[in-house]
């Protein structure tokens, strides 16, 4: 075996999302998002499942961070709910909400985690929603309020920040495949929403670093390979037009690019949301991408067989619980392609996992090999990637612990700790007992 050994800064965390661990989801003046209202409405979520209390973060987050603390994590990525600070998505702020976050923040600090703070991890507002939501332009400056009531009270010790996760999502399987609050299928609606949530990317920007002087800014995007199935002109212009709709769309906006014409007349999109000014604002330098990972998606043009080339690029055997390949050379791929294409100043893989069946053995324990496994995998394309000279920064394992996972329900479990939801007790993986010794490595067996 070769020990694959990494830079002493490198930072070793583990994710999460407010929605998926908080519960308490009316309490202490705590506003309804979009996703209190979707996972209520009947039949929208696996098993009817809801977000109502998930793993009790809320008041469990003592015994949460010393669960980091005994991982050895370097840093932590969560997100804040934004109808704990604004109930109303605008007006009165509650202080209860600022405080949670203010304590778990010098928690943090205290046992040596770094927190990287996420703005917007789905949760909007149900009263913006009501209002017209993502593809109204006025949620920007909604957001850029909010932005502001966050890191004028924590800006002073949290030094890194995440405007939004993965708008990609959002826009997409939120106002366009309904399978996600608040439950829409409109392309009209996801385009726009997809501009609007650029914007307040952009709009928070300047906020963000008048409040946390110092601080490193960024957002996180979902990509992935778009690989052709074969070789054929129909295969690869599929793979083209489905690389600019699920990366381009997002990554030629924030680089200066503008959105990819090709996807646009594709989907006969005429971008009549775009104001003067708006894509020089998108545009603003950031210090760093977050890239969530997970796998590839190999592009077969739907036409008839018989006038395609024969498939050459098929899944692996290995496929998670969500139906997702496992697939680490991906990530390599993908970080190369996004540097030597954007040349971003810094990444951090700021989501990366799978989810298997997991269960508790007849003494108590998850032996969850195969994740194990996936992490170490794609632990090895990391370092391949330091090796290129890409500035990678740090990883975080999606997730430190189960949780909600949206319209699953808690039918999936992602985590390298093992939650019991009905008497919340955390229980650390086999998964998360060989991240704790690779961290404290900070080496990767190859």
């Amino acid at each position: 075996m070769t020990t694959l050994s990494f830079p002493p800064d490198f930072l070793w965390g583990a994710a999460t999302a407010a929605y998926q661990i908080e519960g308490a989801w009316n309490e202490d003046g705590k506003g309804e998002s979009i996703w209190d209202r979707f996972s209520h409405t009947p039949g929208k979520i696996h098993n009817g499942d809801t977000g109502d209390m998930a793993c009790d973060h809320y008041h469990r987050w003592r015994e949460d961070v010393a669960l980091m603390k005994n991982l050895g994590l370097k840093a932590y990525r969560f997100s804040i709910a934004w109808t704990r600070i604004l109930p109303a998505g605008r007006g009165a702020v509650n202080a209860a909400g600022l405080k949670f976050y203010s304590d778990l923040v010098d928690a943090l600090l205290e046992a040596g985690i770094t927190p990287y703070v996420t703005l917007y991890h789905w949760d909007l507002p149900q009263t913006l929603q009501d209002e017209g939501g993502w593809p109204n332009r006025a949620t920007a400056e909604a957001f850029a309020e909010y932005a502001e009531i966050v890191t004028r009270a924590l800006g002073d010790r949290v030094k890194n920040w995440i405007t939004l996760n993965e708008p990609w999502v959002s826009a997409q399987i939120g106002y366009r495949e309904g399978r996600h609050a608040p439950g829409h299928t409109d392309l009209a609606e996801s385009l726009a929403a997809s501009h609007t949530l650029l914007l307040a990317h952009a709009r928070a920007l300047p906020v963000i670093r008048r409040n946390s002087p110092g601080a490193s800014v960024g957002i996180t995007l979902n990509l992935g390979p778009q690989v052709p199935a074969s070789a054929s002109f129909a295969d690869r212009r599929e793979a083209s037009l489905a690389d600019g709709f699920v990366n381009r769309w997002f990554l030629d906006p924030l680089t200066g690019r503008g959105y990819p014409l090709d996807v646009a007349q594709q989907l006969g999109a005429r971008l009549d949301f775009v104001q003067p000014g708006d894509l020089e604002k998108i545009a603003a330098p950031i210090d760093f991408l977050g890239v969530n990972y997970y796998t590839r998606t190999i592009a077969r043009a739907s036409i008839p067989e018989r006038e395609n080339a024969p498939q050459t690029i098929f899944r692996g055997a290995e496929i998670t619980d969500m139906g997702w390949e496992v697939y680490p050379q991906g990530l390599y791929n993908l970080l190369g392609r996004l540097h030597f294409d954007y040349n971003f100043p810094a990444y951090y893989v700021t989501e990366n996992g799978a989810a298997f069946p997991d269960q508790l053995d007849a003494t108590g324990q998850v032996n969850d090999s195969a994740r194990t496994r996936y992490i170490q995998r794609h632990v090895q394309m990391l370092h391949k990637t330091i090796q290129a000279g890409i500035p990678l920064q740090g990883y975080f394992v999606w997730s430190l612990m189960d949780n909600f996972e949206w319209d699953k329900g808690y039918s999936m479990r992602f985590g390298i700790t093992y939650i019991d939801y009905v008497s919340q007790r955390r229980i650390l993986k086999q998964s998360g007992i060989e991240y704790q010794q690779l961290i404290r490595a900070n080496a990767v067996e190859a």
